[in-house]
């Protein structure tokens, strides 16, 4: 076992050296600060000690690189956000047309003859009234006379003899039913697609 000396209170430092020791240590430390960090980190030399020791320029480089790579940052961000409103407004257009040629047929009518069927379609339509149409024919050809009765009157809007599809107008002359009959006169099965928008109160199918 090993007796060691007690300090006596003379051998302990006093207060006065105690705060002595601290205000040169925290001196001691803002001089390291203002004459060395200052210049070698941010390019601030308020002593002139960084310029005589090559420390000013190197904090200015530090800076000026730190400033470059931000601006690169908020550059880059700037572009990402101008790109995906770009991108969200390109998505926007291109579904909304989609959305207009979906929507744009308010009726499609799918049906299929075989050699020598016959299949008709009326729409009840005021006098005026404007219907569009188009009409894809798939695996043949087809005959179809467009026309219109009712009231006593009668009209031949369009005739067609070995169609594969068309497309056009259909512009009431008078109240009453308007629209095509088809027959197959082909040698093969064949199927009918006809979508249809505009101004109609009713649509009768038939064979």
């Amino acid at each position: 076992m090993f007796n060691a000396n007690k300090p006596s209170l003379d051998e302990l430092p006093s207060s006065a050296q105690l705060f002595r020791s601290t205000f040169l240590a925290a001196a001691g430390a803002v001089a390291i600060l203002v004459a060395i960090v200052l210049p070698a980190e941010y390019g601030i030399d308020p002593t002139g000690a960084g310029a005589v020791l090559g420390l000013t320029e190197m904090g200015e480089i530090k800076s000026e690189l730190a400033e470059e790579a931000e601006r690169d940052r908020a550059l880059d961000a700037g572009t990402g956000d101008q790109s995906m409103f770009l991108d969200g407004l390109l998505n926007l257009l291109v579904g909304t047309a989609h959305a207009q040629e979906s929507g744009a047929w308010t009726d499609t009518i799918e049906f299929t003859l075989a050699p020598g069927e016959t299949y008709e379609l009326k729409l009840t339509m005021n006098e005026g009234d404007v219907a569009a149409y188009r009409m894809i024919v798939e695996g043949g050809r087809i005959n179809f006379d467009l026309h219109a009765h009712g009231g006593g009157q009668s009209i031949t809007y369009e005739k067609g003899r070995g169609s594969t599809g068309m497309e056009g107008e259909i512009v009431a002359a008078f109240p009453g039913d308007h629209g095509w009959f088809w027959r197959n006169r082909d040698d093969q099965v064949l199927t009918v697609t006809l979508n249809i928008r505009g101004t109609y109160s009713d649509l009768k199918r038939g064979g």
